[in-house]
């Protein structure tokens, strides 16, 4: 993985490229939980983060401004937001 001073022959294009350092650091420890952070299939946005309320019975309630909810994906942790390599990833949809 190149540096951020590396991204400097980019020019204006560097940050679009690759977020600096400081944001990369502050996607990984954002808190996390893998158990309710779920992404749900919306009809304009086609996916929108959510959060599982409960489960019970084979149902799942999840708090989302998307909408109806009618499907969910698990979601990778934020530590992955902005990765190079999308091999590392957890979940792909």
């Amino acid at each position: 993985m190149s540096s951020d001073s590396e991204m400097a022959v980019f020019g204006e294009a560097a940050p679009f490229l690759r977020k600096s350092e400081k944001e990369r650091i502050e996607a990984q420890n954002k808190p996390f939980d893998a158990k309710t952070s779920v992404f749900v299939v919306h009809p304009k946005e086609s996916f929108v983060k959510g959060t599982v309320q409960s489960k019970e019975s084979g149902k799942v309630t999840v708090k989302t401004e998307g909408g109806e909810v009618n499907q969910i994906f698990s979601m990778n942790p934020p530590k992955y937001d902005k990765i190079e390599d999308m091999a590392m990833m957890t979940h792909l949809h």
